[in-house]
């Protein structure tokens, strides 16, 4: 017998197909792919891409061997490229998948040609994290492979600042000298940037799940994610009782609560202490007290009728979230744990 836990994320189908919809659009004529590395930004891998690939989504991306294992039999005919190329003990992996692994260094690049199947290549034009530098390419890394796309990654394309022009233009610089047949630069904030960005191809992520980020996505990006946690306790404390550890919280008056079954050993930080609030019918219950492992206790004064057993949905808007907690959307999205099930529509 499977016992439903107490925690569930409502993600919304719907909404992740208009949310990439909406960034084809905004990449005028280039392809639009999908980053679904980190099993789906934390919402499942395999639904996200069965559902984007029914859309029409042809080309998406994960982080690993192990990553691309999972979604193999959901991929259908669809692209899929391993963005952390391979160590030399992925080779059975990568030769038994129809994926592609995106080169990034030139050791990668030496080892794959021996192989002689088509790949990725990622080159650095300034974000110093992964990928192969100009120099490296010029002296001649790249000779005899078999490039279907070649890749770069803004910096800090959800700002305004001239560090994006300069990636763009080393990346032209480079891929005049590349024979990829393609070329992709923008992510989700790239997209948002303007379609000179957008090239070929573009790698969406965080802005498919209900993320903004840049202002040119607001209003269009529809929330995905929505967290729900059961009520455990429906309580009373007096004027002048503290609630949480270290009793940060000393209720002024009287008042209600409740105390949800949720923490941050489920991703909803210690960050939302005392900032992060729930929603039920339309009103607002804040967070008191600190944010424990498995406990949250909010104020319910202006929902007296909630009870134990009830589905209480944290306010989990990304960008309000985000601010309300000090994290990224990134974060807020990928940390949300394992013990939620996973209810799409």
């Amino acid at each position: 017998m499977s016992v439903a836990p107490p925690l569930r994320l409502r993600l919304d189908g719907a909404a992740l197909v208009s949310n990439w919809l909406w960034l084809k659009q905004r990449g005028g004529g280039a392809a639009c792919g999908a980053a679904a590395k980190a099993d789906g930004y934390g919402l499942g891998a395999r639904e996200v891409v069965t559902r984007l690939a029914a859309a029409g989504c042809r080309d998406f991306f994960v982080a690993t061997w192990a990553e691309a294992e999972r979604v193999a039999d959901v991929i259908g005919d669809a692209s899929l490229s391993v963005l952390h190329g391979f160590f030399e003990e992925d080779l059975p992996a990568a030769l038994a998948s129809s994926a592609r692994p995106v080169i990034n260094t030139a050791a990668q690049a030496r080892r794959w040609r021996e192989i002689g199947r088509p790949c990725d290549v990622m080159v650095d034009t300034g974000i110093n994290r992964l990928g192969l530098l100009p120099a490296e390419i010029a002296a001649g890394a790249l000779d005899g492979l078999h490039i279907e796309t070649l890749h770069s990654h803004f910096a800090c394309a959800d700002e305004d600042v001239a560090m994006n022009d300069e990636q763009r233009r080393r990346f032209e610089e480079v891929s005049a000298t590349v024979p990829a047949k393609r070329r992709s630069l923008s992510n989700s904030a790239g997209i948002c940037l303007g379609p000179d960005n957008s090239y070929d191809l573009t790698r969406p992520g965080l802005a498919l799940y209900g993320g903004i980020p840049r202002a040119e996505a607001a209003g269009h990006i529809r929330q995905v994610v929505h967290v729900e946690a059961r009520v455990i306790q429906h309580k009373r404390v007096e004027a002048g009782d503290a609630v949480g550890y270290n009793a940060t919280f000393t209720a002024p008056e009287p008042c209600e609560l409740a105390i949800l079954n949720i923490g941050y050993a489920d991703g909803y930080l210690r960050g939302f202490s005392g900032t992060g609030a729930a929603v039920h019918d339309g009103r607002t219950l804040p967070v008191v007290g600190r944010v424990s492992m498995d406990l949250t206790a909010i104020r319910v004064d202006a929902a007296p009728d909630i009870a134990e057993g009830d589905w209480i949905e944290i306010d989990f808007e990304l960008p309000r979230a985000a601010e309300q907690s000090g994290l990224s959307q990134y974060e807020l999205l990928t940390t949300l744990g394992s013990r939620y099930a996973r209810v799409w529509s």
